[in-house]
């Protein structure tokens, strides 16, 4: 394995780790903010990093189409181009590709697919996008796999995972082995927790750095995805991380992280922050709501970032019905604080054993959120 990753504690499933990689050490379990083409939107690196994030994901399928691999590693590599010096996971497109259906064909080879961007066609197979990884120059690159849909029949499922395993093994050969730099396998079959089981045997035999759960939040609820998870988990080797894909909200992140989860992505801060949603620890606000147009106070008197230090509900929501930029910036470094100061409370509580209190004492607070998103027609 070409990636350090040191378990250091339990408290009960969940886990307390580090990942140690050639562009700096992830503390786990981690949130990585999406950046999708080669930005997190309406944020700098350097504001990124305030918020304590340790890692970005970026997005094969984009940065192919725009500005393209090669042109990216002329210019140094990803981290050179954005100017992040800090460790970069690329998902492999499948996702993307998965999106695009009517724009695509699927077959063993790999998937010839039209961009959204020009109509130009391309093919991307397991040896071209773990190529394109390499050239982006990404820390983390994820093998090319199929995201199954749901609703699929269990038939369904089964092709299309058995697929994605397949394409694993391939993803595998293709990979140029170095020091500090690492691949990561992905768990699919859907719902069916005979399926996962054996996805998640291909790919231990087969040998990755890490292993992500893939194939979740895509409309099967959180009941059913907490339970594929319960399934999933005792699966999957304990001495390597654990990736849950696209997830997601603050209380899903709490619920996977107590199953041993170890690392996250999600557009839903950032996204959120774009559309005037505010994550606090009184719950999740609407700033264009009129409640906020005279309140001079804070918008989370706990939270550390600009937004809460120096701005008060009423200017962030005189800013969002303005449609202002600085709404926009201020709100996604607010959400993303909020996630990374989650993830170091969630830290903090596994290694000094109170991991348990710290779920109960969220959960509580959960009861009492705000009702204000369903109350965003007011103004």
């Amino acid at each position: 394995m070409t990636l350090g990753f040191e378990l250091k504690t339990r408290d009960g499933r969940a886990r307390r780790g580090s990942l140690t990689t050639a562009h700096g050490t992830i503390e786990t379990p981690t949130f990585m903010p999406v950046g999708t083409a080669a930005t997190v939107k309406a944020m700098t690196p350097e504001d990124v990093r305030a918020t304590g994030a340790e890692i970005l994901l970026c997005n094969t399928y984009h940065l192919m189409l725009r500005p393209g691999a090669e042109r990216v590693a002329k210019l140094g590599g990803l981290h050179r181009f954005m100017n992040w010096p800090g460790p970069i996971l690329t998902d492999s497109g499948g996702y993307q590709v998965m999106s695009l259906a009517e724009l695509r064909k699927l077959n063993e080879e790999g998937v010839t697919f039209r961009s959204h961007l020009d109509g130009s066609k391309h093919l991307l197979t397991p040896e071209r996008s773990i190529r394109i990884q390499h050239l982006l120059d990404a820390t983390i690159a994820m093998c090319f796999d199929e995201c199954t849909p749901y609703p699929a029949t269990e038939e369904q499922a089964a092709a299309s995972m058995r697929l994605s395993m397949r394409w694993a093994k391939r993803s595998k050969d293709a990979f140029a082995p170095r020091l500090g730099y690492g691949l990561f396998g992905i768990v699919q079959g859907g719902v069916h927790p005979g399926l996962r089981e054996e996805s998640a045997k291909a790919l231990i035999a087969i040998g990755f750095d890490g292993y992500a759960i893939g194939g979740l939040a895509v409309g099967e609820g959180t009941e059913l995805m907490l339970s594929t998870l319960d399934a999933t988990e005792p699966l999957l080797p304990a001495d390597r991380p654990r990736y849950l894909m696209g997830v997601g909200k603050p209380s899903d992140l709490v619920a996977a992280v107590a199953r041993g989860v170890d690392m996250f992505d999600c557009v839903l801060p950032t996204r959120s922050g774009r559309t005037a949603q505010a994550f606090t620890r009184s719950g999740t606000l609407n700033l264009r709501n009129a409640r906020h147009a005279d309140d001079p106070g804070p918008l989370d008197p706990r939270c550390r970032c600009p937004a809460c230090r120096s701005y008060s509900r009423a200017y962030l929501h005189h800013l969002t019905k303005a449609n202002e930029i600085l709404g926009a910036m201020l709100l996604t470094r607010h959400n993303l604080t909020y996630y990374q100061d989650l993830m170091a409370q969630m830290r903090a509580a596994i290694e000094t054993g109170r991991f348990a209190a710290f779920l109960a004492g969220f959960e509580k607070e959960e009861t009492k959120e705000s009702v204000e998103m369903s109350q965003s027609s007011q103004t």
